[in-house]
């Protein structure tokens, strides 16, 4: 970013050659939307625009294409005329480039007040959430270099990056600052090399040093293996095998948080039967079965299935049940006393909530991605019965706009 004595150039628009070409408008930015990017007034509606904080006055490059027959309009920052106070350089040479990371113009310190108001925000459309306590965000150990997991692009010659979401333009990356450095030591030697894919995804173990490459490149000039079929990572020293198609948190150190704060905030005094539903490789259900009598581990993916049952075979009081949660659940006959939930994006089934309401559980965990989802789902529960607790977000995903939460629930 260069500034002059009353504008701000932001570097983010990818295509400034030939500006004279382009659509340009002069904008003030008035609110967040719901992919990080501002929104600000535009013909006869609002536009969202990348780059930008609320507050601001910037010049927006408008950008119109048709996306399944519809026609759509986004905007990228081309200057900044009137800078919000949380504006920072972005470290990054891609910023802008590659639309990866939303919020690297954005201060850390705002990021994390942002994260709190998203989550805020969502819960507000409830009536039944509206005087939850949501605490502060709880920040990263460290805002970049973060991520275990990384799927690349891969095109022209096999070159690796990523496509910008709004121009759907490809953009080489040489190194992603949000990616573990042994991520970008693999993207050094894969880059030129993989053209025999179109895509690929690197998995790397913080604490093992372990690593995945998929899918297997025959390359001859790589001097390492590629086409594992599973890697391991070791959390709170225990071991987990992940094979490719399993989930895995993309953060190690705030997911090793994340499951000690669940743990604490379930007060467990060793007596109770708990369930894991969306369990995957058994996270949860391994590092909190020695606080309590009993582990339902609930898990559809059969391959997160057969990572957990390899992972946890000294462990007497897990039973694994593969299938979806609001299929499995309803059937239990045990009496459940915990229930942990960490959905997919999309968030519960309505009959698995059903089912939670119906087992009486005293307490309820909720582990979630997306605060929309999460709201919709507490005011469910909160309707059959249970009072929300505490919400805690947690940065497990630095410089961009997705947030991670820990609701707890009790019963009455």
């Amino acid at each position: 970013m260069s500034t002059s004595e009353n504008t701000m150039e932001f570097d983010g628009d990818p295509l400034r050659e030939l500006d004279s070409s382009k659509e340009f408008a002069e904008l003030r930015l008035t609110s967040m939307g719901n992919l990080g990017d501002a929104i600000a007034d535009f013909e006869n509606g609002t536009i969202q625009v990348f780059g930008g904080i609320v507050g601001e006055l910037v010049k927006v490059r408008i950008y119109r294409y048709k996306r399944r027959r519809k026609d759509m309009v986004s905007g990228m920052v081309s200057d900044v005329i009137d800078p919000s106070p949380h504006r920072v350089d972005s470290p990054c040479s891609y910023f802008g480039f590659c639309s990866g990371c939303q919020w690297q113009h954005i201060s850390y310190e705002h990021q994390l007040t942002l994260k709190r108001d998203t989550v805020r925000n969502a819960f507000n459309d409830y009536p039944s959430l509206s005087d939850v306590v949501i605490s502060n965000t709880h920040p990263a150990p460290t805002s970049f270099n973060y991520r275990n997991h990384a799927r690349f692009t891969v095109r022209f010659g096999g070159q690796l990056g990523f496509s910008n979401r709004i121009t759907r333009r490809f953009v080489r990356i040489d190194e992603c600052m949000l990616m573990d450095s042994k991520i970008n030591e693999f993207l050094s030697q894969l880059q030129e090399e993989a053209s025999e894919t179109t895509n690929l995804s690197v998995r790397v173990g913080i604490n093992t040093g372990h690593y995945l490459i998929q899918p297997k490149l025959s390359n001859p000039n790589l001097n390492f293996d590629t086409g594992q079929k599973w890697y391991t990572e070791n959390m709170l020293n225990r071991e987990f095998r992940v094979a490719s198609p399993s989930f895995f948190q993309v953060n190690t150190k705030q997911a090793e948080f994340m499951i000690n704060l669940v743990g604490d905030r379930l007060n467990l005094n060793g007596e109770e039967i708990l369930v894991d539903a969306y369990a995957g490789v058994g996270v949860f259900a391994s590092l909190l079965s020695d606080r309590v009598r009993k582990v339902i581990a609930i898990e559809e993916s059969q391959a997160a299935v057969k990572d957990a049952l390899f992972g946890l075979h000294d462990l007497k009081n897990i039973y694994y049940l593969e299938g979806k949660t609001e299929e499995v659940l309803k059937e239990l006959e045990d009496q459940v006393d915990v229930i942990i939930l960490d959905p997919p994006r999309t968030g519960c089934h309505p009959d698995a909530i059903d089912s939670v309401i119906a087992s009486k559980a005293n307490k309820i965990a909720y582990v979630s991605c997306d605060p929309p989802s999460l709201a919709r789902d507490l005011s469910m529960l909160v309707d059959g019965g249970y009072t929300v607790e505490n919400v805690s977000p947690i940065d497990m995903f630095p410089q961009t706009y997705h947030t991670e939460c820990v609701a707890t629930l009790s019963l009455g």
